[in-house]
């Protein structure tokens, strides 16, 4: 799993949900990828601290700071480009798979405590945020 995590002020997808600040995560699920990784990532993002301290260092959470997660799935995160022009997505879960993880990721998140708004799983969306910094975060798991 792959998650591209931005500190937004605000951000919205259509179809789909919308937040006030928080967390917006691009999600990519990859072939072999299971609910361990799903949970691990889960609770990465919830205790991830990136957002400003009283001295503005990043010592808080999007738990401790009220914040809420927009999740979009995003499966060209497993793209691979090593080989021409054209990306490959052989490595990128099959969709029934991709959405039962993407559907647990999402719900590891909320069991923690932490608001989560999602897209519409493989649909055309749109997505509009305003980054918070820039905040820009790559997460593996």
């Amino acid at each position: 799993m792959r998650a591209v995590v931005q500190r937004v002020s605000r951000a919205r997808v259509s179809p789909g949900g919308e937040i006030g600040h928080g967390l917006c995560v691009l999600l990519g699920v990859a072939r072999g990828d299971g609910e361990e990784q799903a949970a691990r990532l889960a609770g990465k993002v919830a205790r991830l601290r990136v957002f400003p301290d009283d001295d503005g260092r990043f010592d808080r959470s999007v738990a401790d700071v009220s914040g809420a997660v927009l999740v979009v799935s995003q499966f060209t995160l497993i793209a691979d480009t090593s080989k021409g022009n054209r990306p490959s997505f052989a490595e990128a879960a099959p969709p029934d798979e991709a959405e039962a993880l993407y559907e647990r990721f999402c719900a590891d998140l909320r069991a923690l405590g932490v608001p989560a708004e999602t897209g519409v799983f493989g649909a055309k969306m749109d997505l509009e945020l305003v980054n918070d910094g820039p905040v820009t975060i790559v997460l593996d798991a």
